[in-house]
């Protein structure tokens, strides 16, 4: 960093030869101006003698108010604060005051002045004044005239003396041409001529007698350059030291005599007295308040810098300072001013922002003091340079540098920190990556993201805050969005659910959570509450991520389970033997999968179970409404194994008729089945098959009770509310299909035994002929060993309804006997006995002694059959009055002779018109048959 804001001189001057100079001018207006030791020569041996009797007008006041203006701290309790916050007394003693006798004699030591060049300076400037009674110091030129008076001699060594020369006229040369007070007037030959003559010193020195030819004609150069005006006139006033940068360098050197030689980073407790004096050198070198402020914030600060940045006081002393140049520069109009004041702004800028832009690597718990310094050092600097300094700025005062700045800090820091920290997890993941179950790089990432959040809360925002109010919430936004790039590049890269990725986005969703929540605290008194900050914070939507990863990995399972119940659903057999007649594989396996995708989705370490739950159990649901619907297909239903109903016939009174059946009965004994009723010979659908698959669907139900309750355990477990919707939702499709499914099978089953099985004892045989010689013992046996074979496989919570729904078809099946039997059926009065006694057989059969069903539900299935039993016991005269009055009174009179048919609703009833109508068709009776056929023309029986 180039340290040196005052640009280069031009000219080959070391800072001891500026040093030198600056001394002459200062003693040189001391004497001037009467201040100081009287101007008479004084030896060495005298002034030794002289320092012992100090005056008491000479003492050195106590109390610096500078120091107490700048916050510097009295020597006595003077201590060094260093960056990390250590405190070191500051042991080396400056110059034993004791050898001091004046503020000038400490000004000679402070600039590092020998004895020997004080005495030479002194005795030239007698000499001068001696020569120039009356003259003041701003109406010389200095070294024009100590080039004139001292001599050689005055020297130790003549090569002493011509380096001596050689740096006057090199000042010259400075003042005058490099750096002149006015621009040169290119028609003028006298710079060229003093170049010539700067020129030929360098080869030998100058003749510098009272007579000298080269001397006068310097004198001559040296006036016409150094006393001209703005208006090209001659002034009294000489212009050789306040050209700029020139005096900007010499008064730097002047300045520096506030500082201990022996403590480069101590200003001396005599600060004020050396000011005084030091200002005194104004008039020569173009100084005023201003430009002291600016060169003495400049060595506060430089001098802080360059030894070690460990002087706390001269941090604090420099921001002081600042505040003064800061009003200077909005106050003045100076371009030259204001071109040194913006290098010098320029450099602390940059100093302190090479600071501020990382300072999470230079500040913490311990130097908060000093970060504050540096940061209203930096923030002021910027100000002078964007407010005070440019003409840009001048109509956008509104505009806050220090926020803007604060902020561009804040962002920078924070990016670089967060950078570290994730090499350093990086570097300490490749470290430990044989460890077992190492946690993921982002996961620790995470929580060292949220401590190093914390810190900034605690220990820089309270700094920042003064720049800034929502420095928390700037930093916060800033690792929320340094993270977020991260986070992003994870997610692309994640295919599928998986530990790790569960493990980084839960850890990225609680220090989205910390963050936003430390930008909300922080922003609550806010104009816009914080709004700019949290819009900021693109949320990271973990959870919505998650989501998606364990929708996509139950969309998986569900769809691996649907191909797998259409494939083994298709192999399973149904046979009872093979599976001791209980359930089928096919039903285990796929509860067995349920369980296990149910299992392993509360395995996963995520928070929102309750909220995809139901996406599973939908899932899970269609597909085991899919088995279920699968696994009852094909059995038919109670449509498929009730026969048509005939047409209806009248009956062909007489012994033909019955002597045809009698003849008849042979082809249709209980003995042979009717070929209608015979199905395919697939066994998976016979009585033994339908009770395995009623077993396997009851035991579905109950399995899935038994998983339910699992579930909700799990809930509970995990925390959550029970839940009534999630409970309710719950296998919704497949209990009902499964409870469908039952009732549809036991329906099937039992209407397969009694239309299907035994449709040859029933249907084809029941009451055919002879109503006396066809009734229903043969298939009672037969239906009593299937009602066995029931009760032994059917699960015993299903076994009634199965047994009801047999009885409920053998009910139905002997009312369609006997008023759908079509031809082959006719009954008198009389054989209303009969059927009477076999119904009460087959209703005794469900009832077995009171092992069987309830009498009360064998009595309520019963109550179709006793309504409809006294129409059999009617005679055909009113049975055919019963119908005339129940039609008229269904259809109304239309008074025709005819009366319309009744249509055929199977709602058997006393008083249904149908019901009577086909009672007639059965009666075999001449009444009957000549009424049929005189009002509806029906056929004869065949």
């Amino acid at each position: 960093m180039d340290m040196n804001p005052f640009g280069n001189l031009g000219v080959d001057l070391s800072q001891s030869e500026l040093q030198e100079t600056a001394y002459e001018i200062l003693v040189a207006v001391c004497r001037s101006s009467g201040g100081g030791r009287p101007l008479t020569y004084v030896s060495n041996s005298e002034r030794s003698r002289s320092l012992q009797r100090t005056s008491s007008t000479d003492s050195i006041s106590a109390a610096s108010k500078v120091k107490k203006a700048l916050g510097l701290k009295s020597k006595k309790k003077n201590c060094k604060k260093d960056l990390d916050g250590s405190e070191n007394l500051n042991r080396a003693e400056s110059v034993t005051r004791r050898s001091v006798s004046s503020v000038s004699e400490l000004v000679r030591i402070q600039m590092r002045i020998t004895e020997q060049t004080d005495s030479r300076v002194r005795r030239g400037l007698l000499r001068v004044a001696a020569g120039q009674l009356g003259r003041r110091i701003e109406s010389i030129v200095l070294p024009l005239e100590l080039l004139q008076q001292l001599k050689s001699s005055d020297f130790t060594s003549q090569q002493e003396y011509e380096a001596w020369q050689r740096r006057s006229l090199k000042v010259l040369e400075a003042g005058l041409i490099m750096h002149p007070h006015l621009p040169l007037d290119k028609s003028q030959t006298a710079p060229q001529r003093l170049r010539q003559i700067l020129h030929a010193a360098r080869e030998k020195p100058i003749e510098t007698g009272k007579h000298s030819e080269s001397m006068q004609v310097l004198r001559n150069v040296v006036a016409s350059l150094s006393c001209r005006e703005f208006d090209g006139s001659l002034s009294d006033v000489c212009h050789w030291a306040d050209g700029i940068p020139l005096n900007f360098h010499l008064y730097q050197k002047l300045l520096d005599a506030c500082f201990d030689v022996n403590d480069e980073a101590s200003v001396v407790e005599e600060v004020d007295e050396v000011l005084e004096l030091v200002k005194k050198t104004w008039v020569v070198l173009g100084i005023n308040q201003m430009v002291h402020n600016l060169c003495f914030l400049w060595l506060l600060f430089h001098r802080y810098v360059t030894n070690g940045q460990i002087e706390g006081d001269l941090l604090f002393a420099a921001d002081r300072m600042m505040v003064e140049v800061g009003k200077d520069a909005e106050a003045t109009h100076d371009s030259l001013y204001s071109k040194i004041a913006s290098s010098i702004m320029t450099l602390i800028l940059e100093w302190a922002e090479k600071m501020l832009l990382h300072y999470h690597n230079n500040f913490y718990r311990g130097n908060s003091d000093a970060m504050q310094s540096v940061l209203s050092l930096g923030v002021s600097a910027a100000k002078v340079l964007e407010v005070g300094l440019s003409q840009e700025y001048q109509n956008r005062k509104h505009v806050d540098v220090g926020c803007t700045r604060v902020d561009a800090y804040i962002r920078s820091s924070v990016r670089s920190a967060f950078s570290q920290e994730k090499e350093k997890v990086i570097s300490s993941r490749q470290s430990s990556k044989y460890q077992q179950s190492p946690l993921p790089v982002l996961s620790i990432l995470s929580q060292n993201i949220c401590d190093l959040a914390f810190n900034e809360k605690e220990i820089y925002s309270p700094v920042l805050k003064r720049w800034h109010p929502l420095a928390t919430g700037v930093a916060v936004a800033t690792l929320h969005s340094c993270f977020a790039g991260e986070l992003k590049k994870f997610i692309s890269g994640i295919s599928e659910l998986n530990p790790e990725a569960i493990q980084v986005l839960l850890a990225a969703d609680k220090l989205e959570k910390d963050l936003v929540e430390m930008a909300v605290s922080d922003s609550v008194d806010s104009e816009d509450g914080g709004k700019a900050i949290i819009q900021e914070m693109a949320p990271y939507e973990a959870e919505a991520v998650i989501a998606n990863l364990v929708k996509s990995w139950i969309q998986t399972r569900v769809d691996r389970l649907k191909e797998w119940v259409d494939r083994n659903l298709q192999q399973e057999n149904w046979n009872p033997q093979a599976n001791k007649g209980r359930f089928a594989p096919s039903a285990v396996e796929v509860l067995r999968t349920i369980d296990e995708t149910l299992e392993a989705f509360f395995f996963l370490p995520i928070p929102m179970h309750p909220v995809l739950l139901p996406e599973l159990m939908s899932g899970l649901d269609r597909c085991l409404q899919s088995y279920v619907i699968m696994a009852k297909s094909g059995c038919g239903s109670r449509v498929t194994f009730v026969p048509t109903l005939p047409v209806l016939t009248r009956c062909n009174t007489g012994s033909t008729f019955r002597a045809f059946k009698k003849k008849d009965r042979s082809l249709m004994g209980p003995g042979r089945k009717s070929p209608v009723f015979v199905k395919n010979s697939d066994d998976s659908f016979g009585i033994p098959q339908l009770c395995l698959r009623i077993n396997t669907l009851y035991n579905t139900r109950k399995e899935l009770e038994v998983i339910e309750k699992r579930m909700m355990s799990n809930l509970r477990n995990g925390g959550y509310v029970h839940d009534e919707n999630v409970a309710n939702g719950l296998f919704g499709l497949s209990v009902s299909s499964c409870m469908e499914g039952i009732q549809q099978l036991s329906e099937a089953a039992a209407y397969k035994v009694v239309f299907c099985d035994l449709g040859h004892l029933l249907w084809d045989y029941l009451y055919t002929g002879e109503v006396s010689s066809s009734r229903i013992e043969p298939f009672l046996q037969e239906l009593e060993k299937n009602l066995e074979i029931i009760s032994v496989m059917v699960h015993d919570r299903v076994r009634t309804r199965v047994i009801t729904d047999v009885m409920r078809a053998s009910f139905e099946g002997f009312l369609l006997v006997l008023l759908g039997g079509g031809p082959s059926r006719v009954f008198t009065v009389q054989d209303s006995l009969i059927i009477e006694e076999d119904f009460k057989f087959l209703a005794d059969l469900f009832w077995s002694n009171g092992d069987g069903l309830p009498s009360e539900l064998i009595d309520k299935f019963s109550v179709t059959f006793k309504c409809v039993l006294p129409l059999f016991q009617t005679t055909t005269e009113n049975l055919i009055e019963q119908f005339r009055r129940t039609t008229t009174n269904s259809h109304g009179d239309s008074g025709k002779s005819r009366l319309p048919l009744p249509p055929t609703t199977g709602q058997w009833g006393p008083t249904e018109p149908n019901t009577i109508l086909r009672v007639l068709c059965n009666r075999n009776d001449k009444m009957a048959s000549k009424f049929l056929k005189k009002m509806y023309d029906l056929p004869k029986k065949t």
